[in-house]
């Protein structure tokens, strides 16, 4: 059965990668049916409105980070009122999207998705020096340490992890010790290494209206 993830994907004509390793298969649902859901053929896909086009990339990001609405917009009107204060307003959105604890979490490969790792910090997995934290949007800063609870490291989810380890590669910004289960910010993120497939001005562009 097709899920709502995948129809995310559908609808961008774009991967989200929202489904994990999934998506890298053949049996991505984008791959197997490259038109928008309720098409029942590969027909050409209607061109948008610039209304249209903004919405659609607002929506690409919003659900690339996996935020609902309030929380997404929020996110978009505090950077957008840093205009002229910010050197790379675009850059500074992206910047607090990628520290959020959950999707640090999914970078440094402790889960599949960034929506595992969001119920993986909800349910306390995680500690950021040393002390627990259970906010999926907690914004990590240079110098914090993300660490599995000991605890939690006897589960069957983090041995499988362990090895999956061995063919991650974090980004730049993010150093991780395979060993111990455990990474470090050390840098700032960048539109090359994040593939954020979206126009981001578009979306400043969607809700400056």
């Amino acid at each position: 059965m097709l899920t709502s993830v995948c129809k995310n994907c559908r609808s961008a004509n774009q991967k989200l990668f929202l489904k994990g390793e999934k998506c890298y298969s053949p049996k991505c649902s984008l791959v197997r049916k490259p038109y928008s859901p309720g098409q029942k053929s590969k027909k050409s896909r209607k061109s948008f409105s610039e209304y249209g086009k903004e919405l659609m990339e607002k929506q690409k990001l919003k659900r690339w980070y996996g935020l609902g609405e309030n929380q997404f917009a929020k996110y978009v009107k505090g950077v957008l009122a840093q205009r002229g204060r910010v050197e790379d307003a675009s850059l500074e959105l992206i910047k607090k999207l990628e520290k959020r604890l959950d999707n640090v979490v999914w970078r440094l490969g402790f889960a599949r998705s960034r929506r595992q790792a969001r119920q993986l910090v909800g349910h306390c997995y995680f500690l950021v020096n040393e002390k627990r934290v259970n906010i999926p949007s907690f914004e990590v800063k240079k110098g914090d340490i993300i660490s599995v609870k000991e605890q939690k490291k006897n589960k069957t989810f983090f041995k499988e992890v362990s090895l999956l380890l061995k063919n991650i590669q974090a980004p730049s910004w993010l150093k991780l010790d395979k060993t111990k289960i455990q990474g470090e910010i050390i840098g700032d993120p960048s539109f090359e290494e994040t593939g954020v497939p979206v126009e981001i001005s578009s979306v400043f562009e969607f809700y400056s209206r």
